[in-house]
């Protein structure tokens, strides 16, 4: 079996290493790998270089830090999310209901170093999370027959290496140790077939792979600067076990035995890449701009082999999400030698349409604001804090979301649904650097 719990249908979920929380950016990706670049709405990462934390939006970057650095900090992170709507049974009747604040607080944790070898090489490790994301729906909400709870758990191990081509051209790679967990369940919200609360399906497994990353960074002139960076992505094999009432059907065992199968399910953590701008307009006033990319259509649909199954293939969701994108802008104002003031503005696409939408991932647009400051305490330690603001976009969500079998089979364990999701995100965070 695994170590933690977690296995497939992962998506949603928790963060970094710690806890769990609702998605930040697109889909179960996270953005919140430094507070420094918090305070800014991670406007312009892969062109900036505050401290060690740069590395991992672009190795590149590295080159632009003299001698070593640390850099440490925490981010928490706030999510209130809503979904309310009307159940409709099986014989027609119509009931509301809800479930609130059904994303967990978290904190995500975070570690760099950076080491100039020589003139040309830089060395770097990172430790963050990329993808995470935890929901669980109130048991009373009548929904719950299409998923209660989903929760998907990535760490990475990072190290990195920079090269100086000359004072204009840099280039940087780095390997990433992926370590993920993932879970999934769906209870049945009442009727006749089984009672409210059997378990229908539940899912959970971990695993552990490679990937990598390559950046580049062009110093056009000594106030301006370009920054790209490339990730690849992850295919995780979720090992765990399986149990529930819908993979008792498939094998014509005892519906109410809980035997749990082994089985493993593929899960693809998407491709990503950022383009991003430093501009110095003024000696105390900057601005920076990104776009950033994620290959969300990779993320189609969710299988799961379990072997002693019958028909060992099982299709878990169909998903048919597409790529998304987040457009930031933000500015930086030194405000005297020792006080760095920051903000900024981003707005992240949706990466799933109305029609395949799921209460699960409460996946929409969201408009991102934010404030931080930076202070040199001593010439050789900065302190950063950064405050954002989200708001998500009121998005539709109806299930079944078509007439499939595998989609309105879940109706028969409570009803069908239709609602709207809602919420909001506050995140605050601080970050430490010093420099040998």
């Amino acid at each position: 079996m695994n170590k933690n719990k977690l296995l497939p249908l992962a998506i949603a979920a928790a963060l970094g290493s710690l806890s769990s929380t609702s998605a930040i950016a697109a889909g179960f990706q996270l953005a919140e790998y430094s507070a420094t670049g918090l305070g800014r709405a991670y406007a312009g990462e892969a062109a900036m270089a505050d401290n060690a934390s740069a590395q991992f939006r672009n190795p590149a970057m590295m080159t632009y830090l003299d001698g070593t650095q640390v850099s440490t900090g925490l981010i928490y992170v706030d999510p209130n999310v809503d979904v309310e709507g009307t159940n409709t049974s099986l014989t027609g009747d119509k009931t509301a209901t809800s479930s609130k604040d059904f994303a967990d607080s978290a904190f995500i944790p975070n570690f760099y170093f950076s080491h100039q070898l020589n003139e040309k090489v830089y060395l770097g490790l990172a430790l963050s999370s990329n993808f995470g994301m935890h929901t669980k729906l109130d048991d009373t909400f009548k929904g719950t027959q299409f998923g209660n709870e989903a929760s998907v758990m990535t760490m990475e191990i990072n190290p990195n290496i920079a090269y100086k081509i000359n004072d204009q051209f840099s280039v940087g790679a780095g390997v990433r140790y992926v370590m993920g967990e993932g879970s999934i369940g769906a209870k049945s919200s009442g009727g006749f077939l089984a009672p409210k609360g059997t378990t229908l399906k539940y899912m959970e497994g971990d695993d552990t792979t490679w990937g990598w990353q390559a950046g580049a960074a062009w110093q056009i002139n000594e106030d301006n600067r370009l920054g790209f960076n490339y990730r690849s992505e992850v295919d995780l094999d979720l090992n765990g076990f399986a149990q529930g009432w819908g993979f008792n059907l498939v094998n014509g065992s005892p519906l109410q035995d809980m035997i749990k199968y082994d089985g493993s399910m593929a899960l693809t953590l998407p491709a990503t890449a950022d383009i991003a701008s430093f501009h110095q307009l003024t000696d105390t006033i900057a601005v920076h701009a990104s776009i950033n990319w994620t290959d969300w259509s990779t993320f189609e649909k969710l299988e799961a082999n379990i072997p002693s199954l019958r028909e060992p293939t099982q299709l878990v969701k169909q998903e048919n999400w597409k790529d998304n994108y987040r457009f930031a802008v933000g500015a930086t104002y030194q405000l005297n030698t020792k006080t760095q003031l920051r903000s900024g503005v981003a707005y992240d696409t949706s990466a799933v349409d109305d029609t395949n939408r799921t209460i699960t991932i409460p996946e929409t647009d969201r408009l991102w604001l934010s404030l931080g400051a930076g202070y040199n305490y001593s010439e050789n330690l900065t302190l950063d804090a950064g405050f954002t603001y989200i708001h998500a976009k009121d998005a539709n969500v109806k299930e079944p979301r078509n007439e499939e079998l595998e989609e309105v089979f879940p109706s028969f364990f409570g009803g069908s649904f239709e609602g709207q999701t809602s919420g909001n995100v506050w995140l605050a965070g601080v970050q430490a650097t010093y420099r040998f």
